[in-house]
């Protein structure tokens, strides 16, 4: 099987990982972008060094279908860890595990510590928790993948608590402009609903209590489903069973082929392939089809289980971002949810790079009335954040002109060189969110930059890389770019260092005093 360019650099910079030393590394692919392929191909080249390989996951339909991908894509086959199933005394070097399972002492115990030489660790957000851990300890020599869809750096950042380096990372954006994933339009439902009494359980809203918050709006949802989505394929998640059944009812009122399914259906495979076969056009269920289960037609995703988890809100949306003759785009129905909180997921959040951004984008989508690309939105309110900034900042050097600072602000220079990845930066892995070292803080006084506003070593590490390019580069230092800006230059960012020194020698020998014939606001260098 041939990979795609990014599946196969993904696959290349995992093993690199490896080699460099770093036994934990994470790969972060969008749903639709064949994770399953990856990690199969990376199985692949480990097995033929002679490795075991454990592939880890928390669900029946995610190692049946990491087994099915396997032996498509590579010929390999497993033996399986679950249950009744055993995979001691097996020949195949490949063993697909539940951790539900794996994560007992006496299973564990079956197995010698040094058993397996890599662990694949499917939807790998769920991996902090207790019942992983103790496995992934008791391997604790395993090279260790995790794969994931998460889609923003607050999940990223509490994965990096465990793993070491992101190998890996291919966005939304990158695969919907590849023609990969369809393209997401968004459309805010101008109903509100009052989650205010909603209460939290482990990070997030508490399931119960949304059921009741919703019941009272499930009509108004419907007759808004009628008007914006009647001709669609939709999936839509609902927090309770009870809810989603009642749902079902009230949309097949309404003229919808709606049917439920939950986790004790009996007929749920056959409900499953009846609405892949257009005998209905909506499907609820609550939090059943997150993972481990695909119709590329679903055409429209409803999400009525308001949630703050990235990940979860991804895996959701994820189940209609596949391709399909016919359809030109996802439709992604949000609503104006009411919360004392503000860290719900919104279709922004998808595809933004920063909280910022997202905001921006979420105002702009509920105040369209229709449906809006999320790329175009996203392209549109990154540039009036980036406005936003350049006119706070245009503040802030107000105030540092009177304080008359020796060295430059960092968001100053990181403006003034139009670097907007040092702009939203946030740290992901331990070593990031530390504070700079002495020698960092110190390198960063004498280049310029004032090193009170850095507040952690990742950004004090890539300020310093980004100082060094430019160096290299010869373009302006900071303090080139402070003194000319400070006399009305603008963009001295993107000066070359001799032209800057060039104006500054002819300022210092006018006495300190623009030369007459240079208008500072229009001057470009030579």
């Amino acid at each position: 099987m041939k990979l795609r360019d990014y599946q196969q650099e993904a696959r290349v910079s995992i093993q690199n990982e490896w080699e460099k030393g770093i036994q934990k590394t994470l790969l972060v692919l969008p749903t639709g972008c064949g994770k399953t392929i990856v990690f199969s191909k990376v199985i692949e080249d480990r097995v033929i060094k002679g490795e075991r390989v454990l592939v880890l996951a928390h669900r029946g339909e995610l190692l049946d279908q990491a087994a099915d991908k396997l032996g498509k894509s590579t010929g390999l086959k497993c033996a399986t860890e679950k249950a009744e199933q055993t995979s001691i005394g097996s020949w195949f070097r490949v063993v697909v595990g539940s951790v539900q399972t794996m994560m007992r002492e006496k299973r564990l115990e079956r197995f010698d510590k040094n058993f397996f030489d890599t662990i694949i660790i499917d939807e790998a957000h769920h991996c902090l928790s207790d019942s992983y851990q103790r496995v992934l300890s008791y391997f604790e020599n395993a090279n260790v993948l995790g794969v994931t869809a998460t889609p923003d750096r607050g999940d990223m950042r509490n994965l990096g608590s465990f793993f070491e380096s992101l190998a890996y990372e291919y966005t939304l954006p990158k695969a919907i402009k590849a023609g990969y994933l369809s393209p997401i339009k968004a459309l805010t439902i101008p109903l509100k609903l009052d989650l205010s009494t909603v209460s939290q359980q482990a990070g997030d809203f508490k399931a119960s209590e949304i059921g009741t918050a919703l019941d009272p709006y499930l009509e108004s949802i419907a007759d808004e489903m009628v008007r914006t989505a009647k001709d669609r394929k939709i999936v839509v998640f609902l927090p309770l069973v009870k809810t989603s059944q009642k749902f079902t009812e009230i949309l097949n009122r309404k003229g919808f082929r709606a049917a439920e399914v939950n986790g004790d259906s009996k007929d749920r495979a056959e409900i499953l392939e009846d609405f892949e076969n257009d005998k209905y056009n909506v499907l609820c269920n609550s939090m059943l089809l997150t993972e481990g289960w695909d119709c590329p037609s679903v055409d429209c995703v409803v999400v009525l289980r308001p949630t703050k988890v990235r990940s979860l809100y991804s895996q959701m949306v994820g189940r209609g971002t596949r391709l399909h003759p016919g359809k030109t785009e996802l439709l992604l129905l949000d609503f104006l949810w009411h919360t004392d909180r503000h860290e719900l997921c919104h279709p922004a959040h998808l595809i933004a790079e920063n909280e910022e951004v997202a905001k921006v984008m979420t105002q702009q989508i509920e105040a369209a009335g229709v449906p809006l690309d999320l790329e175009a939105v996203e392209k549109t309110a990154a540039e009036d954040v980036v406005a936003q900034r350049e006119e706070a900042l245009a503040k802030q050097l107000a105030e540092m002109k009177k304080r008359k600072r020796r060295l430059v602000d960092p968001l100053q220079f990181e403006m003034s060189i139009q670097a907007e990845d040092l702009a939203s930066y946030v740290p992901s892995f331990g070593w990031e969110m530390g504070p700079p070292s002495e020698k960092q803080v110190a390198t960063l006084e004498k280049l310029g930059i004032l090193p009170d506003e850095i507040d952690n070593a990742g950004k004090a590490t890539k300020l310093l890389e980004r100082l060094e390019n430019r160096r290299e580069q010869g373009l302006t230092t900071p303090k080139q770019i402070r003194f000319l800006e400070q006399r009305g230059f603008e963009h001295v960012g993107t000066w070359s260092f001799d032209n800057a020194k060039k104006l500054i020698d002819r300022i210092a020998a006018n006495g300190w005093r623009t030369p007459e014939g240079i208008v500072p606001s229009e001057y470009r260098g030579e």
